[in-house]
C-alpha cells in the first residue's frame, strides 16, 4: 500500500478561489459607491447633455390665487365672526363709558376741591355775623344829641366804626358781601320776608325795611336778609282792592 505524499495534502483543491473573500464593510462601501455612481448617471442623462450644473433652477411656477374662486365660508365661521362682531361692540361701548364715568369723576373732584376752598371759612364767617350785628346795635343806641355834648363817647363811637369797617375789608377779602336790599325787588332766594308794609306808596314786593342784614359767601347764601315788603292794596295804581265776592280768587293760572 503506497502511502500518499505529504505534499499533496498541503495543496488547495483545484475549485477553491484563491482571492481572499470581501468583507462586510467592504461590500457596503462598494455597494454604496455604485448607488451613488447610478444615481449620478441617471441624473445626467435626464436633464441632457447641454444641462449646466451651476445654472439655476426655474423657479415652480406658483398657482394663480386671484383667478381662483374664494373659498366658501361656512355657517359656523360665520356665526364666529357675528359673534367676535358683537363682542367687539360691547367693548367699545364699556370703553366709552369707563372713559365718560372717569372724566365725570375728574371734574367731580375738582368742583369739589374748588367748593372746598372756597366755602372753607362758611361755618367760622357766620359765627362773625353776630359780631358785626352787635358792632351796629352799639352804633345805632348811641344817640346824636350825646355825642354832640360828649367827645368822649364820640371818639368811642368812632372807634367802633373802624372796627366795623375793618371787620367789613375782611369779610369783602375772604368772598362775604352785605345785603342790603332796601327799595329792591323782593328775592326769596336772598329774602326773608317778616311782615308786609300796607299804603307804603311802592309797588307791591318791593323791600320797604330792612330787619337784618343778609350775607352771601361767594354768591352762596349764609343768611338771608330779613325785610319787610310793601302790600298789595290797590294804593300804588290808586284803585282800592276789590271787596265783592270771588275777590280773593286766584285768576293768574
Amino acid at each position: 500500500m503506497n502511502k500518499a505524499d505529504p505534499s499533496e495534502e498541503n495543496t488547495p483543491p483545484d475549485n477553491q478561489d484563491s482571492e481572499p473573500e470581501e468583507t462586510l464593510a467592504e461590500r457596503s462601501a462598494r455597494l454604496e459607491a455604485e448607488a451613488a455612481h447610478l444615481s449620478g448617471t441617471l441624473s445626467l442623462g435626464s436633464l441632457g447633455e447641454d444641462h449646466d450644473p451651476l445654472a439655476p433652477e426655474p423657479a415652480a411656477e406658483e398657482p394663480d390665487t386671484l383667478s381662483a374662486e374664494p373659498a366658501a365660508i361656512d355657517g359656523e365661521a360665520q356665526a364666529r365672526i357675528a359673534a367676535l362682531e358683537a363682542e367687539l361692540d360691547r367693548t367699545k361701548d364699556q370703553m366709552l363709558r369707563s372713559v365718560a364715568e372717569a372724566d365725570n369723576a375728574r371734574k367731580r373732584a375738582l368742583r369739589d376741591r374748588e367748593d372746598a376752598s372756597k366755602f372753607a371759612i362758611s361755618s367760622f364767617a357766620r359765627e362773625l355775623l353776630d359780631v358785626s350785628d352787635n358792632l351796629r346795635r352799639a352804633l345805632e343806641a348811641v344817640p346824636d344829641d350825646l355825642m354832640e355834648t360828649e367827645p368822649r363817647l364820640k371818639n368811642l363811637v368812632d372807634g367802633i366804626e373802624a372796627t366795623e369797617r375793618e371787620l367789613m375789608r375782611s369779610f369783602e377779602k375772604n368772598g362775604v358781601k352785605k345785603i342790603e336790599p332796601l327799595d329792591e325787588p323782593f328775592d326769596p332766594n336772598f329774602h326773608e320776608v317778616m311782615f308786609e308794609t300796607p299804603g307804603s306808596g311802592k309797588p307791591p314786593g318791593t323791600v320797604t325795611e330792612v330787619i337784618e342784614a343778609g350775607y352771601v359767601l361767594h354768591d352762596r347764601l349764609l343768611r338771608p336778609a330779613r325785610v319787610g315788603v310793601a302790600k298789595d292794596d290797590g294804593s300804588a295804581g290808586g284803585e282800592p282792592p276789590p271787596t265783592g265776592p270771588g275777590s280773593q280768587l286766584d285768576t293768574e293760572v
